[in-house]
């Protein structure tokens, strides 16, 4: 039963892969967003917020089907990217990390935001009394302090990215080696005669990679929560 054959571990070196990749590329936009959202009131604030959601409750194969319009080789940005950069993310492992970041971009950003609104302001405004530039009172002061947030949203958005599936196989496919993550790998497995076993190692590699991620997000909380009070 836990006897994980090459082609199982192609898919899981790949998710994490595609995963580990989603999650670091979405992290600085997803930190960015947060503040913007939690600091700042402007006109349009709620549309963006929306927006930023909107994966969350759109069906998955709508968001990989309007990724595919737009980053295509025959999209918009897609068709520029190809033919001025080299840049194609269809049907290529950096279409799966692009389409999993997507889908997970509202998980990340939810805790980081939460945690930054958390923050007495007053803290902030001390460092300005005392001189510093809104950059460093943002990476001395408010970045610290909403670490455990940023950690949260990170782990969050990374589980998710494992998991991810319908954006993903409308996007980039199911290509063995390519693009064929756990989850379409265990969608084609339970599609294959006598596919089971290798689908059920699939499925206890997905739930452990899962709660490992839960549970190291919670010990490096609690560390960071921990060092931020002295303790």
């Amino acid at each position: 039963m836990l006897d994980i054959s090459p082609a199982e571990w192609t898919a899981i070196l790949l998710s994490l892969r595609v995963a580990v990749v989603a999650t670091l590329m979405a992290t600085p936009f997803g930190i960015a967003l947060a503040w913007l959202l939690a600091r700042k009131d402007f006109w349009g604030k709620s549309v963006l917020d929306a927006v930023v959601h909107l994966p969350l409750v759109l069906p998955p194969v709508v968001t990989g089907y309007l990724l595919l319009l737009t980053f295509g080789r025959r999209g918009l940005v897609g068709g520029f990217l190809a033919d001025h950069l080299g840049i194609v993310f269809a049907f290529r492992w950096t279409g799966a990390a692009l389409a999993c970041g997507l889908m997970s971009f509202p998980l990340l950003v939810r805790p980081m935001r939460l945690s930054i609104e958390a923050i007495d302001r007053r803290l902030e405004q001390a460092a300005e009394t005392l001189g510093a530039a809104p950059f460093e009172v943002f990476f001395t002061v408010t970045l610290p302090l909403a670490l455990p947030g940023v950690l949260a949203g990170m782990v969050l958005g990374f589980a998710k990215a494992i998991g991810e599936f319908g954006a993903t196989i409308t996007f980039v496919s199911n290509i063995p080696g390519e693009t064929q993550t756990i989850s379409s790998a265990i969608y084609s497995l339970i599609q294959t005669p006598d596919g089971d076993a290798a689908a059920g190692r699939l499925v206890i590699v997905s739930v452990v990679l899962a709660l490992g991620a839960l549970i190291a997000a919670e010990w490096f909380a609690r560390r960071a929560t921990a060092r931020l009070h002295g303790n």
